[in-house]
């Protein structure tokens, strides 16, 4: 017998007890927990850190490993983008979801980020469930969790936000769930089930919200005592809906939308935080034989972000909040699944800029500029000058233009759109302008033109992008927003946490996009299938 063949014969004869060894099953936890806090700066760490507790972030920083240069490497860093890019581990320019909104060009209009038509709501007689993730066109760590299981894996998304919950769940979740203003209990969408769970239909029964909004909003501790913060009830900042106070706010009198107004309190996040624990209970999550999945976004950081800064006794207050309910969040794991039996990681869809009227007042130079002004002054423009109105929609800090009313003989389309960038860089609030489906003449530093790149997607984003000035944004005079590459909107706090993580910090430059990859590898399973992060060596090691 040649040598070869009687080497494969041998090869055959080996017990598979041996190949076993040396091949074993991969390790895994019985539980991942993602928690996405909308609209988390990542100096919040350390900015209230003197007043935090030893058991929420003070815990993570100390007993996890952090790292510390964590950045969004696309723009426009709104909350869907953030939501989808961090569980599939992409960009805009791949997954598909650019913006919260966005204009579709073969629709004639704007598109929500989880519209869907064809599904109807779960759990209430409203639209608020008509709503999937569609629109998303890659997969998710959950969709690779489940594949890599053949589905006997779990995955839940929960938010007080569609898009917060949806989108990190990805197209093959057992159940995403979201908050109705119209009944003030949680829903869900046909996509994903006919009726709700028994164990969601008796939590929604406690109607818990009504509860909390006859407490009232007050302060934490003595308002005096709140020194990173400006006083109370500054002219640039915003109500509550429906009501009109500094503290403490009073939401038990709110009548009208008293569910809207629910979202913007910080113990929003803690009923969120209590759907969360009953959807451990109620699906046995981390207590079966395959690894599943818990996505959980807490929303109200970013609606009162919005309101009143992160300058504002609001904001500071919601924080001291939540890190005693993230405490508490993870003592009910501990107690529950077992700090060796989850892995968790924490971390943010995009930060937020200081309220500019603030920044004004200290020196600082800042401002706002709506789209609607752009949109108006641009028309004006391009019709005085070519007598056309190719402008669709101004959005994302992107011009659409009307190719139709472009390519006709007797307009140079190089032409209008040139003089559609010199009217934009005409606006003191904005610094560059770029045609999109040009990248090589964006002459930007290459970070700033690497993010507008991966925002980039061909078939839904706009045709030309604006930048604004650092501390201006599209806005108005009162509150905040975010979506720009500046610091401010993309450096994000990003935590690791129990099963395998050993405490210790990186200030290595790492990406949103590099958290997916990093939880696959540590599974040992595909990673999603649009991904383009890098794995962080330094949380595996």
């Amino acid at each position: 017998m040649p040598f070869f063949a009687l080497l494969f014969m041998m090869l055959l004869s080996v017990p598979a007890r041996i190949i076993a060894q040396q091949l074993p099953a991969p390790e895994r936890p019985k539980l991942i927990v993602g928690i996405v806090i909308d609209q988390m700066r990542w100096d919040y760490l350390y900015r209230y850190a003197e007043r935090y507790t030893q058991n929420g972030f003070r815990r993570l920083v100390n007993q996890g490993f952090s790292c510390e240069n964590t950045f969004i490497s696309y723009t426009p860093t709104y909350t869907a983008a953030g939501h989808a890019g961090i569980y599939t581990g992409s960009v805009p320019a791949i997954h598909g979801i650019v913006g919260n909104n966005w204009y579709e060009r073969k629709l004639g209009r704007n598109v929500y980020c989880t519209d869907d038509s064809t599904v109807i709501t779960v759990g209430s007689g409203s639209d608020a469930g008509k709503m999937s993730p569609r629109n998303m066109m890659t997969t998710t760590i959950g969709d690779e969790l489940r594949l890599a299981s053949n589905y006997e894996s779990k995955v839940i998304g929960i938010a007080l936000k569609d898009r917060g919950s949806i989108l990190p769940a990805g197209h093959s979740a057992n159940a995403a769930y979201w908050f109705d203003d119209a009944t003030g209990g949680w829903v869900s969408s046909s996509y994903y089930m006919k009726e709700l769970p028994k164990w969601v239909m008796q939590f929604n029964h406690k109607k818990l919200p009504d509860q909390i909004l006859n407490t009232n909003w007050n302060t934490l501790f003595p308002i005096d005592t709140y020194t990173q913060s400006s006083a109370d009830a500054r002219s640039y900042e915003n109500n509550l809906p429906g009501e009109d106070n500094g503290f403490p706010h009073i939401t038990s009198t709110i009548k009208n939308n008293k569910y809207l107004s629910f979202r913007y309190t910080p113990s929003a996040n803690t009923f969120t935080f209590e759907m969360a624990k009953a959807a451990v209970e109620g699906e046995e999550l981390g207590l079966r034989n395959a690894t599943d999945l818990l996505a959980v976004s807490l929303s109200s950081t970013d609606y009162i972000g919005h309101e009143f800064g992160p300058n504002s006794i609001e904001v500071e207050d919601t924080y001291l909040r939540l890190d005693k309910d993230i405490g508490d969040f993870i003592s009910y794991l501990d107690r529950k699944i077992g700090r060796s039996g989850y892995l968790l990681f924490l971390s943010a869809d995009h930060g937020v800029a200081h309220v500019p009227a603030f920044l004004k007042e200290k020196g600082v130079p800042a401002g706002v500029l709506d789209d609607e002004v752009i949109r108006e002054l641009l028309e004006k423009t391009i019709a005085g000058q070519f007598g056309i109105r190719p402008v669709l929609k101004v959005i994302n800090y992107q011009v659409y233009l009307d190719h139709n009313k472009l390519d006709v003989p007797g307009k140079d389309k190089d032409i209008i759109t040139e003089t559609i960038i010199s009217t934009l860089l005409s606006r003191n609030e904005i610094a560059n302008a770029y045609r999109l489906d040009r990248p090589a003449m964006i002459n930007l530093p290459e970070k700033i033109r690497d993010r507008l790149i991966n925002g980039y997607n061909q078939k839904r984003s706009g045709d030309i992008q604006f930048i604004y000035k650092p501390g201006y944004f599209d806005g108005g005079d009162k509150g905040t927003t975010h979506g720009t590459w500046n610091p401010y909107d993309s450096h994000i706090p990003l935590l690791w946490f129990g099963w395998k993580i050993k405490p210790g910090k990186t200030n290595r430059e790492v990406y949103m996009a590099d958290i997916a990859p990093t939880i696959t590898a540590m599974l040992k399973i595909q990673m999603p299938n649009g991904c383009m992060g890098n794995v962080i060596e330094e949380v595996t090691r």
